[in-house]
């Protein structure tokens, strides 16, 4: 990159791209394609990665392996887990001449050790890295690993160690580590999408004896679109733990931590930016119903409850009543406050009689409207009801246990 493709980059990392790219063309000494991508690459770590783009001099993958990468919150929440585990093994941090002694005398798994498999960009492995003796980025695209052979220094890596080659060659080799983390990429030879573990490279399902002979912890890292309980099937015996993390009440991952140690029962974490819930999983416990009546709390769960299917282990810590066994909405007459979603104040209860529903929504001329398990979808009911989007009101069509179809008129606690 020479001087003037630098200053262009400075100079422009705020203006918009596509514009950029008619008013700058045709000038010779700038390396256009280059300075755009820095360019975009930085707008989008802006607000995806904002402690990364707050480093001066990193430079940044095209828009495609840009989008693919973590969001900084899910690579925090990484770092943290990884943290956790290095704690339950006895890792203590050691500097980089310790390591090199420590390597001519001592197997590699008596020290802390992380080993990427699929670095790609590198964001999730700058965010594990950091407490470990020793880190090495494996990946198999050279320009990914020039990347990330300039980038790591910037951030602080100096414990890291870049290696260009393909997964299932290092793991084969390599000598054991503390935790392996593995991110299938989830796109063909085509550059369609896919999701089955088996369609991704590489396929962990075929890797994991290997897998957790290596690390005394392997975190697998899964499209958020997998059925968890599938997930968790293709991976036995080994799965210890199953996090399923979304930001801002969107499914973002779906990781299973993996280890041949240890036999207690599987533990399922459901993670919505602050908001935590853990269970162990059963087939067992019955799901508690209750009627919804004016003046109750309405309580609708996250996307990683939704997505977890706990509704059975939701009802017993927080004393609430499920409106159907397949409403996924509870209520109680007490407020929850730490209860992993959001909650609301049902105002009335109306069944869906053209009277009892002009009574009922009396005043109201716009609201929020979501069903569940209800027969209409939310824009057919909106269409019914004649009320605009938006507004403090917040309606839900749904189903009770006794079957009767019903709208709670809410508001938003």
């Amino acid at each position: 990159m020479n001087e003037a493709t630098q200053a262009f980059i400075r100079e422009h990392r705020n203006d918009d791209v596509r514009s950029l790219a008619l008013k700058a063309h045709g000038q010779e000494d700038i390396d256009l394609p280059l300075a755009l991508d820095q360019i975009a690459g930085w707008q989008t770590a802006r607000r995806k990665l904002p402690s990364w783009a707050a480093v001066d001099g990193l430079r940044y993958p095209p828009h495609l392996s840009m989008e693919q990468c973590s969001s900084e919150q899910t690579a925090l929440y990484k770092s943290r887990l990884v943290a956790s585990l290095l704690a339950q093994v006895g890792g203590e941090n050691v500097d980089d001449a310790t390591v090199e002694r420590l390597e001519d005398v001592t197997p590699a798994a008596s020290f802390p050790s992380l080993v990427d498999l699929t670095g790609g960009f590198g964001v999730d492995f700058s965010f594990m890295a950091r407490p470990f003796a020793k880190a090495t980025y494996v990946e198999r695209q050279p320009h990914l690993c020039a990347l990330a052979r300039h980038n790591f220094p910037l951030l602080n890596l100096t414990q890291a160690i870049v290696r260009q080659t393909d997964a299932e060659t290092f793991l084969e080799q390599m000598a054991p580590a503390t935790v392996i983390f593995l991110d299938p990429a989830r796109r063909d030879t085509h550059g369609q999408r896919t999701f089955a573990i088996a369609d991704c490279t590489p396929d962990a399902s075929a890797l994991k004896h290997l897998l957790v002979q290596k690390a005394q912890w392997v975190m697998l890292k899964l499209s958020p679109m997998l059925d968890w309980h599938k997930a968790v099937d293709d991976q036995q015996p080994y799965v210890r733990q199953v996090h399923i993390v979304a930001v801002g009440n969107e499914c973002k991952e779906l990781l299973l931590l993996l280890s041949r140690q240890g036999e207690e029962p599987l533990e399922v974490f459901c993670v919505n930016d602050e908001q935590r819930f853990a269970f162990v999983p059963s087939t067992s416990l019955d799901i508690h119903v209750a009627e919804p009546k004016a003046g109750d709390y309405l309580y609708e769960p996250n996307a990683a409850i939704m997505k977890a299917g706990c509704f059975a282990q939701l009802t017993s810590p927080f004393s609430l009543g499920a409106i159907g066994t397949n409403s996924h909405l509870f209520v109680a007459p007490h407020p929850v406050d730490d209860f992993p979603g959001r909650r609301f104040v049902i105002n009335v209860v109306s069944s869906l009689n053209k009277k009892e529903l002009r009574r009922a929504l009396q005043g109201v001329t716009r609201a929020n409207i979501a069903v569940r398990n209800f027969p209409l979808s939310a824009a057919d009911l909106r269409r019914r009801l004649k009320l605009a989007d938006g507004g403090d009101h917040y309606l839900f069509g749904t189903t009770t246990a006794s079957g009767e179809h019903c709208l709670l008129v809410c508001t938003k606690v």
